[in-house]
């Protein structure tokens, strides 16, 4: 393992995160939170997009579905947060998996066509359901609370994001890794090859979904509570652009590009607050260089400079074993589940 490698560099990157609070205003907690919150929506998306090459243009959709449930759930129903949060994920991977139905018969332009219809459709029932969803003006969600433990409202929500992070990232490479993540790429490459391979196309597509849906709908959550403020206009085309943009400066079907892309973005995004007129140009500016100069992101360039950041499809085998075709990182042409 090299110095500079993926795992030291996260390892540090973790330690930095969780010393944070110790040291940084409540300002640069919020920044940092709302990147954590992109991380997770960056990985879900990576998932559907990168690895079973979906060209779907939900996950802005069920961000909000996330935030909303569990929004409602608290001022409409009187549930607590730590109730409302994992329902409102809950509803939001049911979402997914309802979508991947006709995933099943649409592919490519299509798909996304589709997907960017239900995603204006939900659009359009935050804004005019006024009688659920309190419409254009959007609602006051009560503040979570961290008692007894003797944490602030700012720093606890910043933990327990970070947790999430952590456990889910951790899920995400290992679910890529296993039989599961290779039977999305055997999706991704040729669903044709991937069914005459034994792949069930609807099994897996359904999970990919599910699994972005689960993931959009606990960042939704989690943004929910960050802000205590849900509205329609916070999950909107731009957003789903913005997730696009950090899986694609990231680097499409890598995990840890998914943190390196949303990292990137959230922070250039912050930097150019102040010129707001530019905010737009620049980020214009930094998707179409990737795509043109950096097509496979920071991943791909970090993974032709640095030694140590490769990412196996196959989990590695123990030292002591003789190396076998599974321990080699397989091609994409080569992927099978």
């Amino acid at each position: 393992m090299t110095l500079f490698g993926r795992r030291n560099v996260l390892m540090v990157l973790a330690l930095t995160a969780a010393i944070a609070p110790s040291f940084v205003n409540d300002y640069y907690l919020f920044v940092a939170n709302t990147i954590l919150i992109y991380v997770l929506l960056s990985i879900g998306l990576n998932i559907l997009l990168g690895y079973t090459g979906q060209l779907a243009f939900a996950n802005a959709a069920m961000f909000g579905i996330g935030a909303y449930a569990t929004g409602l759930l608290q001022v409409r129903v009187g549930w607590p947060f730590w109730l409302a949060f994992p329902s409102g994920a809950l509803i939001a991977t049911a979402v997914g998996l309802a979508i991947s139905l006709p995933a099943l018969r649409l592919r490519g332009l299509y798909l996304a066509v589709s997907t960017l219809a239900f995603a204006q459709f939900t659009q359009w029932v935050f804004l005019n359901w006024e009688s659920v969803t309190y419409g254009a003006g959007g609602f006051k969600t009560p503040p979570i609370s961290f008692a007894p433990l003797p944490v602030s409202k700012q720093a606890g929500l910043y933990y327990l994001t970070l947790i999430l992070v952590v456990v889910l990232y951790v899920l995400a490479q290992n679910a890529v890794r296993s039989r599961i993540g290779r039977a999305f790429i055997a999706v991704r490459d040729s669903e044709i090859a991937a069914q005459s391979l034994g792949v069930d196309l609807l099994r897996y597509k359904a999970l990919a979904f599910g699994i972005s849906g689960f993931y959009a709908g606990v960042a939704g959550g989690l943004y929910s509570a960050l802000l205590n403020f849900v509205s329609p206009e916070g999950y909107d085309l731009f957003q789903m652009v913005l997730q696009k943009a950090m899986v694609v400066v990231g680097g499409l079907g890598s995990i840890v590009g998914s943190l390196l892309g949303a990292g990137a973005i959230i922070t250039a995004l912050e930097a150019l607050r102040t010129v707001k007129g530019l905010q737009e140009i620049a980020f214009g500016a930094i998707l179409l260089g990737f795509i043109l100069f950096m097509p496979n992101g920071i991943i791909g360039a970090l993974k032709a400079k640095v030694r140590g950041w490769e990412e196996p499809v196959h989990r590695s085998r123990r030292r002591n074993s003789p190396p076998g075709p599974a321990a080699v990182t397989t091609p994409r042409s080569e992927v099978r589940p």
